[in-house]
């Protein structure tokens, strides 16, 4: 059975157990919000158009307006993702809304297309190299035409695409109410895994060496070598979830982008995405967004078979030797991305 369907049986079981709880008024200040009371996708009646482009139909019509009279599978499943957010952040208001107004600040993972009027949210360890490469093509104005001739560490030079924090208030709203917001997420703990792989069991890593590995080893493990405490580039997985889930560690400054929540690097209580992607369906809603962009005659998501790619047969390993408090400390830690994007608690733990 293809994940997708998997997952919309999944959906149906959890909209029927899902108790929504009051949103209370809400404000935000500064920025343009999008009511997560958002209309359930239909044909307007009264072919009213959604902000568009002249002389083209926006990736927004196409998503909420489409021509056809019946809706696709594909159309359906990310209304329900959609549907998913919204009840999540309902259901867990005093703890996903927390912050009542967003800063620039918060705005610098939302990339723009200017062009053909998209907004991405980049997620670090969820295919965001790739997926920089496409705006970089769609936003290049023919400057670029294959995404994958464009060097990955060029794609993370954050002067090659514009983010949202770069406009002004009012070019913030506008943007927000008429663009196409959409991300890509991931299961997780895999996405975690992803992240302590990467960046802490890589020799080449050596500036998160320095700067996270050698704070993690003196502050979790006993009687450290110099050398360890010196290079920092051999951290332990235990000790690096004991450094997640040590409540002075997000005292002191908030996580890192690679394993920071999704809820946090995008606000999706706060800012209404239109389109939910997941990795385990990467390719298939990839190309679904440049669909509704109006780009896929010409333009295909990225594909190649990556040996190194973090499975979840490797996170049950990773997780092996991980306690049954740490797993559950842990967990709380991410439960929102859990919740809100519909992935189930993992069998490999043992929570308390």
């Amino acid at each position: 059975m293809k994940p997708a369907l998997l997952e919309v049986m999944r959906m149906n079981r959890i909209c029927r157990m899902v108790l929504a709880t009051c949103l209370g008024s809400f404000i935000l200040v500064i920025f343009y919000f999008q009511s997560m009371l958002h209309p359930v996708m239909r044909r307007n009646p009264f072919g009213v158009d959604i902000c568009c482009r002249k002389g083209s139909r926006s990736p927004l019509q196409e998503l909420y307006n489409p021509i056809q009279l019946e809706l696709s599978n594909t159309a359906i499943l990310h209304q329900m993702r959609r549907d998913q957010v919204t009840d999540t952040c309902r259901a867990n208001s005093a703890m996903s809304r927390k912050r009542r107004v967003l800063t620039p600040n918060d705005l610098k993972h939302l990339v723009v297309d200017e062009d053909h009027e998209l907004i991405y949210c980049y997620v670090p360890k969820v295919a965001c190299t790739n997926w920089k490469r496409l705006m970089m093509v769609l936003s290049g104005r023919g400057k670029y035409s294959d995404p994958m001739e464009i060097p990955a560490n060029e794609a993370h030079v954050s002067a090659n695409l514009k983010t949202l924090n770069q406009y002004s208030i009012p070019e913030i709203n506008h943007r927000l109410k008429s663009y196409m917001k959409f991300l890509f997420v991931r299961e997780p703990f895999e996405r975690l895994v992803s992240a302590y792989r990467n960046k802490f069991t890589q020799k080449y890593n050596t500036s998160f060496h320095k700067r996270y590995g050698t704070k993690i080893i003196r502050r979790q493990r006993k009687n450290a070598t110099q050398e360890a405490l010196r290079k920092g580039d051999d951290v332990k997985f235990e000790e690096f979830v004991a450094y997640l889930i040590d409540p002075h560690t997000q005292r002191e400054e908030p996580f890192n982008e690679h394993w920071q929540t999704v809820y946090s690097l995008c606000h999706p209580c706060h800012i209404h995405y239109d389109l939910v992607g997941k990795y385990e369906t990467l390719e298939e809603d990839s190309n679904y967004v440049l669909q509704l962009a109006g780009v896929s005659g010409y333009l295909k998501f990225p594909t190649y078979a990556k040996s190194t790619r973090t499975t979840d047969e490797m996170t049950t390993e990773f997780f092996q030797n991980i306690s049954a408090e740490h797993q559950t400390q842990l967990y709380e830690v991410y439960k929102l991305d859990f919740l809100m994007f519909n992935y189930s608690v993992p069998n490999y733990l043992k929570l308390d």
